[in-house]
């Protein structure tokens, strides 16, 4: 039983050295191994640096925003449901470039934009954009801004 979890320990040592995983990621993915006691697996590679809560959150809030283009009601809400403290989630979040933020933020909404040429009722072409914009976690003021850009273009 004891190399079964010492393997275990191995594959999540090489898991998080290569990327970045949260308490209940690997909490998860060791009870779907069939490992008896996950916590204490979880405890030591939080003993031993391999599983740092705040340095995933930080990573998790920049891809999230920058790469998938996130607002960050939606971000505090995945890392919520990580299990992600409410400090550790408020420091992530300001480790978002919000510049690069609104860049990605208005890019989206221009493509979403354009896709919605076709929708000649202009009431009901703002509400697709802002209903588009609030799933994807931004706020109603940050999608407003630049809403009124379009119209005057």
């Amino acid at each position: 039983m004891e190399q079964v979890k010492a393997a275990a320990l191995s594959r999540m040592m090489r898991l998080c050295s290569v990327s970045e995983h949260c308490r209940s990621d690997i909490f998860r993915k060791l009870e779907t191994g069939g490992v008896s006691n996950p916590e204490e697996i979880v405890e030591q590679l939080c003993k031993e640096g391999y599983i740092d809560e705040r340095r995933y959150a930080a990573a998790f809030a920049r891809d999230k925003s920058s790469l998938q283009g996130w607002g960050s009601a939606k971000i505090k809400l995945a890392l919520q449901r990580k299990g992600i403290d409410k400090p550790t989630i408020a420091g992530a979040l300001l480790e978002i470039d919000t510049e690069a933020a609104d860049k990605k933020l208005r890019s989206v909404l221009e493509a979403r934009w354009k896709a919605l040429r076709g929708e000649s009722d202009p009431q009901k072409k703002m509400a697709k954009l802002f209903r588009f914009a609030l799933g994807r976690g931004y706020g109603y003021d940050q999608i407003k801004k630049i809403y009124d850009t379009f119209r005057t273009t």
